[in-house]
């Protein structure tokens, strides 16, 4: 199960930077996509990011791009959002997400391991 660490309560314009760190499975991390989603209250999941299993491909959501930046070290086994430039409307708890198949992309479906989550509060 990936663990999610990093989220905290920041200024808006403010930076911080997400790890997702990967247990159990880490001897097939290599061939993992992850992305990371994002659920303010009352509203539904949203797509932030997401990279492939060889760092050769990232997406993002159109409300991240330009501000945040995904990216992953394979031999520590985790994945990184750096997110620049933050304001209120970032506020959420952001998930990490395994897809088995390596190709990453926005949609839910193809993610089968979720974390707990990590929260990020915008200060305005």
């Amino acid at each position: 199960q990936p663990v999610e660490s990093g989220g905290g309560l920041v200024e808006s314009g403010g930076s911080l930077t997400l790890t997702c760190a990967t247990s159990g499975r880490t001897s097939a991390f290599e061939g993992y996509a992850l992305g990371w989603f994002r659920q303010a209250p009352g509203q539904e999941q949203d797509f932030v990011a997401a990279i492939n299993w060889n760092g050769a491909k990232t997406y993002y959501g159109d409300s991240v791009k330009g501000r945040f930046t995904i990216s992953r070290d394979n031999n520590k086994k985790s994945v990184y959002l750096q997110m620049n430039n933050l304001n209120p409307d970032d506020t959420a708890v952001y998930y990490c997400a395994l897809d088995p198949y390596g190709e990453g992309g926005p949609l839910l479906n193809r993610y089968d391991d979720w974390g707990q989550g990590t929260q990020v509060t915008v200060s305005s």
